[in-house]
């Protein structure tokens, strides 16, 4: 947490730290849920990978969703194989703190996990999240389908508008398939449960996300772009 002096450029994957082909253990079930973290899951369950800051926090968001399968934290969109969380702090790993959300679409839609994910922290803060500060503490949305990317660019563009219109910046969310997830440390994993007073810094903005219906997400890139001209 915090980080304040870290090095905010993600490494190229030439720099990155060497890592190790082992995988940390984790347990088997997720003590939310009850369900399994590291699956294999059920034939309906979709999965999304979600970056919104210090995982702890994210990762009790999502637990606590009807329809949200297992949760898991973990670190995505970087260059280190199996890196542990000292490394990945460091920055010169490349990776970010996620969340895993496997969920099942038939109770929740992807919708409501993005406007969950947007309304929850602010998107516009770029290698940081409040207090903490640093390349893995960065926004991030990591699909698993072409589907749910297009969904996320949708409501991205829309959130913008929204965002613009109170004063805010740009928005700087890593929009971006999921390349390799890995598991995080065992206790890390639904830490906020096991350790009720434990730090949380996430915050939202205040701002409501309304996600359109039935558009492209080049069609809403034009809209914001012919309001803001």
């Amino acid at each position: 947490m915090f980080g304040f002096g870290k090095k905010l450029d993600i490494p190229s994957a030439a720099d990155a730290l060497p890592g190790r082909a082992e995988a940390v253990n984790v347990a088997a079930r997720n003590i939310v849920t009850g369900n399994p973290m590291t699956g294999p899951y059920p034939e309906q369950m979709r999965q999304v990978v979600l970056g919104m800051g210090c995982f702890w926090g994210v990762e009790r968001l999502f637990y606590g969703q009807k329809g949200v399968y297992t949760t898991a934290v973990g670190y995505a969109a970087g260059s280190t194989p199996n890196p542990s969380y000292e490394e990945v702090c460091t920055g010169k790993t490349g990776h970010n703190e996620v969340v895993l959300v496997v969920y099942d679409p038939a109770l929740i839609s992807f919708e409501a996990l993005l406007t969950l994910f947007w309304e929850n922290h602010d998107p516009t803060q770029g290698m940081q999240q409040g207090p903490d500060r640093g390349t893995q503490y960065r926004s991030g949305v990591y699909t698993t389908s072409d589907e749910q990317l297009q969904k996320a660019l949708i409501s991205k563009d829309a959130f913008q508008k929204s965002l613009s219109d109170k004063g805010y910046g740009e928005i700087t969310t890593e929009l971006a398939p999921i390349g390799d997830f890995f598991f995080a440390e065992d206790y890390h994993q639904q830490y906020l449960t096991k350790n009720p007073g434990g730090y949380c810094s996430m915050r939202g903005t205040g701002i409501n996300c309304v996600i359109p219906t039935g558009v492209t997400a080049e069609q809403t890139t034009n809209s914001v772009l012919e309001q803001g001209a």
